[in-house]
């Protein structure tokens, strides 16, 4: 519940977030000014310590594709920028790294298609402007990338901010049930755009989402061997076959799993069995920690199932932040998947493997999508962020306290005014 305090001046209460203001500024969350012993590649070095040798050059070079991949692979980075900044205090589950593309469409448990946040290796509890400031920055950096101008860019990253702002005020005058049934469907998503002819690219982008199944991925990922087994087309050095080691790796984390799933889910995840794995590269930052593709079929009829397991490292904000309550990381990220999204996966489990590393479940492919960023206009970036930054409101104001983030932020312009 959201507290008053007195105004200082004319004894009046005022909000938590309205007294937020004197001490963090709005204005000040534009600002900053960088540390003097700031050093980007020591953190990189720090993070390819863990990872597995052979892919830190992938990252890199993924990394080194422009400044969009760039600011993609180092949430580290940021966090440590972030870290210099006073903040306001106002905790939320983050995201921990709510970039761009980051968001993007899913099959929700009633296979209805939903548009929200997607990737949580990074979450923990935090100031909520953090995981703003990683949009509204992701926005300029790719408006720049794509030759905006600074105006045009400004613009973009405004629509991310003023969308957050309008979505948290609105949730701050609902009851926390309707808050924890919103969601954004398609239906949201098309009424969020400025023009009728971006209507069309919606509808392409929703229907290539649905046609992204297990079916889908049987015919792309995999081939029948001599003795007419399913087995994953391996594609070195993307996706690689596994050694014994971690094969047993494999096997033995999938029956750990299941006991963190709920019993019913249990029920159905017996209902399949392991034919074949692979070494996986994901994503930027991500690159060079353990990832494998699990191919599962129905015991019955045979029909396809994808998992991804990822390992779970300890979040870039945790030392800059309380740490994690969880013992194990692997419950961490799935605590905050399951907090921050509407409907999450009904696969996304999370288990601890053997020498201590953990790892989480989800399905690799359940009618995911996303939008392509580099193909967007002005106008159609504009749009994009502003559909993110209601998205992420729509994520904070389930966890944090939404009536003091929508007193703190106002009904003027973000960050222009005290």
């Amino acid at each position: 519940m959201t507290k008053t305090v007195a105004d200082p001046v004319s004894g009046e209460p005022l909000s938590t977030g309205r007294a937020v203001r004197a001490t963090v500024p709005r204005s000040s969350l534009g600002e900053f000014h960088a540390a003097p012993d700031r050093d980007p590649i020591a953190i990189l070095e720090r993070q390819a310590a863990t990872r597995l040798p052979d892919l830190v050059p992938i990252r890199y070079a993924r990394m080194a594709a422009g400044q969009f991949s760039f600011l993609r692979g180092a949430p580290a980075i940021m966090a440590a920028d972030l870290a210099t900044i006073p903040h306001t205090g106002l905790t939320v589950q983050l995201c921990g790294d709510a970039h761009l593309s980051n968001f993007g469409i899913f099959a929700s448990p009633e296979r209805s298609l939903v548009f929200d946040l997607n990737d949580f290796d990074e979450t923990l509890s935090g100031p909520f402007e953090w995981d703003v400031k990683r949009l509204v920055a992701s926005v300029a950096v790719a408006a720049r990338e794509k030759g905006f101008t600074d105006e045009e860019a400004t613009a973009a990253a405004r629509s991310a901010a003023t969308a957050y702002r309008e979505c948290m005020r609105r949730l701050a005058g609902m009851d926390s049930l309707d808050v924890w049934y919103e969601q954004v469907d398609e239906e949201t998503v098309a009424n969020m755009v400025s023009r009728p002819k971006f209507l069309e690219g919606v509808d392409r982008t929703f229907e290539a989402a649905r046609k992204r199944t297990n079916l889908g991925a049987l015919r792309k990922l995999t081939y029948t061997d001599d003795q007419g087994a399913l087995r994953i087309r391996h594609r070195p050095p993307l996706l690689t076959p596994v050694d014994y080691v971690d094969a047993q790796t494999v096997e033995e984390v999938f029956t750990a799993y299941r006991r963190s799933l709920p019993e019913e889910r249990r029920v159905l995840a017996d209902r399949y069995r392991i034919v074949d794995y692979a070494h996986k590269v994901v994503g930027v930052g991500s690159v060079g920690t353990r990832c494998y593709v699990i191919l599962a079929v129905d015991r019955d009829t045979g029909g396809p199932l994808f998992l991804q397991m990822k390992e779970a490292e300890k979040s870039v904000l945790e030392p800059y932040l309380a740490p994690s309550r969880f013992q194990h990381q692997d419950h961490r990220v799935v605590h905050g998947q399951r907090l921050l999204q509407t409907s999450s996966d009904i696969f996304l489990g999370w288990v601890s493997g053997p020498n201590d590393r953990n790892y989480y479940f989800r399905q690799l492919r359940d009618m995911k999508g996303g939008a392509d960023i580099t193909q967007m206009s002005k106008a159609a970036l504009r749009d994009y962020a502003g559909i993110c930054g209601h998205t992420l409101a729509r994520a904070h104001a389930r966890s944090g306290d939404r009536i003091a983030i929508a007193d703190y932020l106002g009904g003027e312009r973000p960050s222009t005014r005290r």
